[in-house]
């Protein structure tokens, strides 16, 4: 080396600035799988939470329709399918000697002042006094007006029933059947479907055969509740359509209310796990990488490529700068 040259050092290269980049990736990828799990199926416990709160909330509205006109209490005393009041009947024929009619007519001949009917018994009681005796809850229960009627009559007394009334005997018997065993099926199955359902979660797999009792169970309310409708205005029908009786036929609107209530929460719940056969990621998607799995782990590039950190390599075969 000459004298007059100076020493060459070869130059270090600048350290560049810690990648940001790699920083979260690092982060990322010491991730708790189990945080992931639970971030990635928020939606989806949200919604199978929501469909027990609907199932919950038609389990409460189904009991008290079973509950319904079995004495008791006023709550149940004022839930009916119809209610058949006599009040006012007018008499075709009275017994020898009773003249004097006191507080109703029904009363002079035997009968109640009224009459309801539930899904397991009906009550009968006066105006005065309230329900005064109800018959004991049978399965199967239907209600038959003139069997009931007739056998309550005084002796010598009689009253003209309409003839449609014994047309709508036999809607009232089927009606009522169809209607004690769906109501009670519904009412069960829910309750099964409202403890089961958290396993959705886990799988859509799962969500197909929840959708499909989801679906049996709305078409049993569904069915029994619009028996229970048809019936209780085909019953007000064939009693009005004899005025001259003067017999009042009143609708239980509470009854009513509550079985479409019923209805309504069962076909909500029925929509959402619908919906979750398709929709809102699983714990199984995540694992499989099917949707949109561990997309926190690494950052991701534009069109889903990876981004790779930069190692700033120094070319070692460069002649050294001067």
């Amino acid at each position: 080396m000459p004298a007059n040259d100076e020493p060459r050092f070869r130059g270090r290269p600048a350290a560049s600035p810690p990648s940001t980049s790699g920083g979260a990736e690092a982060a990322a990828d010491k991730a708790d799988p189990q945080d992931i799990l639970k971030r990635g199926t928020r939606a989806r416990r949200v919604w199978i939470t929501l469909s027990c709160l609907f199932y919950f909330m038609a389990i409460i509205f189904l009991i008290l329709v079973e509950v319904g006109n079995t004495g008791g209490g006023p709550i149940r005393d004022d839930l009916y399918f119809f209610k058949l009041d006599l009040s006012d009947i007018i008499v075709k024929a009275l017994p020898p000697g009773q003249l004097v009619l006191t507080n109703s007519i029904a009363r002079t001949l035997g009968l109640h002042d009224f009459y309801q009917v539930g899904l397991w018994s009906f009550c009968e009681g006066y105006e005065d006094s309230g329900i005064t005796y109800c018959s004991e809850p049978s399965s199967m229960f239907w209600f038959n007006p003139v069997e009931v009627l007739l056998n309550e009559l005084l002796a010598g007394a009689s009253i003209a029933l309409p003839s449609q009334v014994n047309d709508v005997l036999t809607i009232l018997r089927i009606a009522s059947h169809i209607m004690f065993g769906f109501f009670l099926a519904s009412a069960a199955l829910n309750f099964i479907l409202m403890l089961a359902a958290p396993v959705v979660v886990y799988s859509r797999i799962w969500s197909g055969p929840f959708s499909i009792l989801a679906l049996v169970s709305t078409i049993l309310v569904l069915v029994a509740s619009s028996l229970g409708t048809a019936m209780s205005y085909a019953f007000k029908f064939a009693m009005n359509s004899q005025p001259d009786l003067n017999v009042n036929v009143e609708v239980g609107m509470k009854m009513l209310g509550f079985m479409w209530v019923a209805t309504g929460f069962t076909l909500l719940a029925f929509v959402i796990h619908a919906g979750l056969c398709c929709c809102c990621t699983s714990r199984r998607d995540i694992k499989t990488g099917r949707r949109g799995a561990w997309t926190g782990v690494r950052a991701r590039g534009e069109k889903g490529s990876y981004k790779l950190p930069n190692f700033n390599r120094v070319d070692r075969t460069a002649p050294p700068s001067a």
